[in-house]
């Protein structure tokens, strides 16, 4: 992992290549990662010059092949503007428990943002799926299409929720890697902190709890909706305190890796579990109180 972090940023055009070939549909949670090395390495203003680079030579490529140059800005805005914004961040508030905690008060805010300008967001998710069914079906995919029409109900009220948990995790977890990225290069240190001493905190907690509360007593689609994507974010902070337990050789290497294997055929499963230690540790300091024993 060093070799490769020295690699990518020894000279400039390794950077702009990197880039450029993993920003795809499918790669750009990788760039996404790429930018965060390169803002903490370089600074915002060189990384902004290679991923403008990186860009133009996507948008030749694009030109060569036929793609939509559309495309070219959609990874732009998707995977790199965040990164970016994240790295940047982190650079001015110098914490990086500090910087996913504002994270996830962007989060909600879009979410707040989002129900204001929908107004009923289960009417907005459910014209949106039956445009999605129609076309998986002009696809071919008739039984995919079938399935979301007739679970439209269902799937429109937790829409918004799960899209809001989904992007904020790709983010978190890619600038969390990026900044892992950064630590391999020679000279770098924990200056920012360690993530496995993350902990979002009580007043994060203490938010949600709230909302919970109020979600509950009076009904709030939208409420409840933030209440579970406060909840959720704290997966991140569950899996930190698995890699405390690593670190402090309470757990072997081994129980780290099966953490990260389960995640793919039980996600749901992981993710509520890791949530509930991370939830319970932001109240109670688990990682404190074993450290005091």
């Amino acid at each position: 992992m060093q070799a490769v972090a020295k690699w990518l940023v020894a000279r400039p055009l390794n950077a702009i290549l990197a880039l450029a070939a993993m920003s795809s549909p499918y790669l750009g949670f990788l760039s996404s990662v790429l930018i965060v090395l390169l803002v903490l390495h370089q600074g915002v203003r060189i990384a902004m010059f290679e991923a403008v680079l990186a860009g133009l030579l996507l948008a030749l490529v694009s030109l060569m092949v036929g793609t939509p140059a559309s495309v070219v800005v959609a990874v732009a805005v998707v995977f790199w503007l965040p990164a970016m914004l994240l790295a940047t961040l982190l650079t001015v508030t110098k914490s990086l428990t500090l910087t996913l905690q504002i994270s996830v008060l962007v989060c909600v805010l879009g979410m707040v943002a989002f129900f204001i300008v929908v107004g009923d967001p289960i009417a907005f998710w459910e014209a949106e799926l039956l445009v999605a069914a129609d076309v998986w079906r002009n696809l071919g995919a008739a039984e995919l299409a079938d399935n979301l029409t007739q679970g439209q109900a269902v799937l429109a009220a937790q829409m918004t929720m799960f899209i809001a948990i989904m992007l904020w995790t790709i983010y978190a977890a890619t600038f969390v890697l990026g900044y892992r990225l950064y630590r391999q290069l020679p000279g770098e240190t924990a200056r920012f902190g360690r993530f496995r001493d993350l902990n979002f905190g009580r007043v994060i907690a203490l938010i949600m709890a709230l909302c919970s509360i109020v979600a509950f007593l009076s009904g709030a689609a939208w409420l409840q909706n933030i209440a579970f994507v406060m909840f959720a974010v704290f997966w991140l902070q569950g899996l930190a305190i698995v890699h405390w337990m690593h670190g402090e050789k309470l757990v072997p290497a081994f129980v780290v890796i099966v953490v990260y294997v389960l995640m793919l055929p039980l996600s749901a499963v992981i993710v509520v579990a890791l949530a509930v230690v991370g939830y319970i540790d932001a109240w109670f300091g688990l990682r404190r109180r074993v450290s005091a024993a």
